[in-house]
Order: C-alpha cells, then structure tokens, then sequence
C-alpha cells in the first residue's frame, strides 16, 4: 500500500458517518443528491402510490431534515445517548446514577442527548444542564411531554415516528449508555448491537449502567451469556462491543478512553482507515500485525497520512492513519483492535 501525505489545517472533531464502505467511485454533490431526492419524489406520482405511504414519506422526510439542521451547530462537539425508563421517579437510585453519569461527562465535553421525557431522560438531562442538553422526543398519547430542563430549548426535536429517531439517536451519537428500563431500553439496546456488530454504524462504546449494587444489566448480561453466547447466535468477540458496570467511574473511563488514541473510521477504496490522535509507535504496529492477522481480508496494516479520497475531510488531514483491508465481518475483533490501540498507544 502506498504512503500517501495530504497537507491541510486539522481542527476540531466533527462526527461524520463514513462508516459505510466506499465504492471508489467520484462522491456525488450535494446539489445531484437533492436532484434525485426530486426525481424519487416525482416517481410517486408515477407509481400511483397511495396517500398514506406519501404522507409517511413525507412527513419523515421534514423530520430528518429538521433534526438534520439542529444538530448542525454541534458536529464538532461528542455527543453520548442515553437511555433508560421514564417511569423512575427523583428518588430511585439509578435516577441520580443517571445524573452523576451525565454530569461527568459533560465535564469531559460531551453533549447528552435522550428522549427528552421524564426519568432517566430528564436525570441524563439534569446532569448534563441545558446548554449541554439535546432532546429528540417522540410524540405518543402518554409518558412524553418534554422534562423541564429542556423544554422550550432549540435543541428540542419532537418527531412522529420512531424510526427516525432511532436514526438520529445512533447517527448523532459517539456513545450510548444504557440504565435500567422498559421494552423501549432493550430495544435501543439491541439495535445498536446490532448495528455495529453488522457494520451498519460507526464503531463507538455501548455501557450498560446499573445504580450501585443493582443487578438489572447484571441479569441481561447472563442471559446473552447463558443462552445467545452458549447457543452460538453471537460470537465471544461479540461480548466486546458492550461494558455491563455499577461504577459511573467506569463508564466515564469506558467512553472517554475509547477516543484517547481512535479518533474515527471510514472505508476508503477497499481499505478501512482509522484515524488515530496520534501514530503508534513501531512494537504496537508490529503486535498488531501478528495478533489481529485474522481480520485482515488481504495484505497488512499500515500506518499511513490522509489518503487522496479522504480530501473532503481537511479537518481531519493531519490526523495520522491505520488502514488495511477489513474482512467487515469481525467486529467485535475490530473493537478489540480499538481497545488495544487505546490502552497501549
């Protein structure tokens, strides 16, 4: 692989998802793309679809780019999700585990987004402060109304639909936590588990917090031990892509630690490239090369600068990087790739 050097200003993190593969091909304008969002828009007409399916399309498509404009502002700022019930009161412990856990990070620069309701959505909110506070709220007959923290705030979003909001959830996000819930929290829970273990996300830290000696993530943890890891429906890599812990200690340092030295990734013509802080050094390079073998597709890996496909991202241009041909099936060896770059880089 060649060595490649691209001279540019680097700035301030700015969450981009590259994490779908490349095709190699010259990337489309902005101005094409909105020209084939017309034309598929016009296609409706011709297919004769009916109201209803134009009015989801529609009215999900408003949402988008609504959030889409939001959110603009704070790209350059990491952002962490959190999730949880919204039937705990003030008083529970995992309620001010919540506000803790919130509050810590907004202190590492981290912006919290949640649901924006009551619970662990308000307790996230509570700790982080408004200024540090987003809010994607769902529209249902019960339980939503915003909390008083981030009521009335632009930063507040109220969407229709779930699946828009799950969108933005994960592709706004550069760490989700998890606190004790309903269908609602395993559901988030599993889908971005899903997600990145299939390479449809960025790679980014999943914590599962539970109040101090609890045991809610403690019994989840069991059984995809006992039942999905036994019965061979995950992999023992797999178990990597999460960190069950009562200790905000821990989850502050799971997710914080997590970008000391990874930066981010994208695919760039067949190559997966990871942006680091900073270059290893050459006995990091050399291990990595023998241990993590298994999940190269051909070739090794390299420590490169930005590659000439990567010229959209100036800001990232003096970002040393990793790159070599990833079998995109292994990701939980990928995350532990991440883990071992961070802790000894």
């Amino acid at each position: 692989m060649k060595r490649y050097s691209l001279r540019g200003e680097g700035g301030p993190f700015e969450h981009v998802d590259d994490s779908i593969p490349d095709d190699g091909r010259t990337p489309v304008g902005i101005e094409q793309l909105v020209q084939q969002l017309k034309e598929t828009a016009d296609k409706l007409i011709r297919d004769q679809a009916n109201r209803g399916d134009v009015k989801l399309l529609s009215t999900a498509l408003k949402e988008l780019r609504y959030a889409f404009k939001v959110f603009a502002p704070y790209r350059q700022r990491r952002k962490v999700t959190v999730f949880g019930s919204a039937r705990l009161a003030a008083d529970h412990a995992a309620y001010a585990q919540a506000v803790e856990f919130s509050r810590r990070m907004a202190e590492a620069r981290f912006m919290v987004i949640t649901g924006a309701a009551s619970g662990i959505m308000e307790a996230g909110h509570v700790g982080a402060g408004r200024e540090n506070s987003i809010g994607v709220n769902i529209l249902l007959p019960f339980e939503q109304d915003a909390n008083a923290v981030i009521a009335g705030d632009a930063k507040l979003m109220h969407l229709k639909y779930f699946f828009t909001r799950k969108l933005l959830f994960v592709k706004e996000s550069d760490a989700i936590a998890l606190f004790p819930g309903g269908f609602g929290t395993l559901d988030e829970g599993f889908d971005v588990l899903t997600l990145i273990q299939t390479g449809k996300s960025h790679l980014f830290p999943i914590v599962m917090i539970d109040e101090p000696g609890g045991d809610y993530w403690k019994q989840w943890k069991h059984y995809v031990e006992e039942v999905l890891l036994k019965r061979g429906m995950i992999s023992p890599p797999d178990m990597a892509l999460f960190k069950v812990t009562d200790s905000v200690d821990d989850a502050v340092a799971e997710i914080v630690n997590f970008y000391r030295v990874y930066h981010s990734m994208r695919y760039v013509d067949g190559y997966l490239v990871l942006r680091l802080q900073h270059a290893l050094p050459e006995p990091l390079l050399e291990k990595i090369r023998a241990e993590f073998a298994d999940i190269v597709e051909s070739g090794t890996f390299e420590l490169t600068a930005a590659l000439p496909a990567e010229a959209n991202d100036m800001h990232l241009a003096t970002l040393p990087r990793l790159c070599f041909r990833f079998d995109r099936k292994n990701l939980g060896r990928l995350r532990i790739l991440v883990d071992t770059i961070n802790r000894e880089g």
